[in-house]
């Protein structure tokens, strides 16, 4: 009986955790959309600047070839700069 109640114990410590660790993401996440939200907005050049940087690490990190990067980002210049 008394492995039972450990067992039990010990399941729905996991289940608390696990919903702690979904909770704290949860909110995580919403802390980052509403800095993106209430954020000024930033020009055009800035965006882009932003764009080749990212592009450029994941360049670095074997994400995507440097020929993915250029045509990703004269995609993103097109949509961007006619936003203006």
């Amino acid at each position: 009986m008394h492995r039972k109640a450990s067992t039990c114990v010990t399941r729905t410590t996991s289940a608390a955790a696990g919903a702690v660790a979904t909770a704290a993401t949860s909110v995580a996440a919403a802390a980052v959309a509403a800095s993106v939200i209430f954020s000024p907005a930033v020009d055009a050049s800035s965006r882009m600047e932003g764009v080749h940087a990212d592009l450029q690490r994941a360049v670095q990190l074997n994400q995507i070839t440097e020929e993915q990067a250029a045509r990703f980002e004269a995609k993103l210049a097109g949509r961007i700069l006619n936003e203006v």
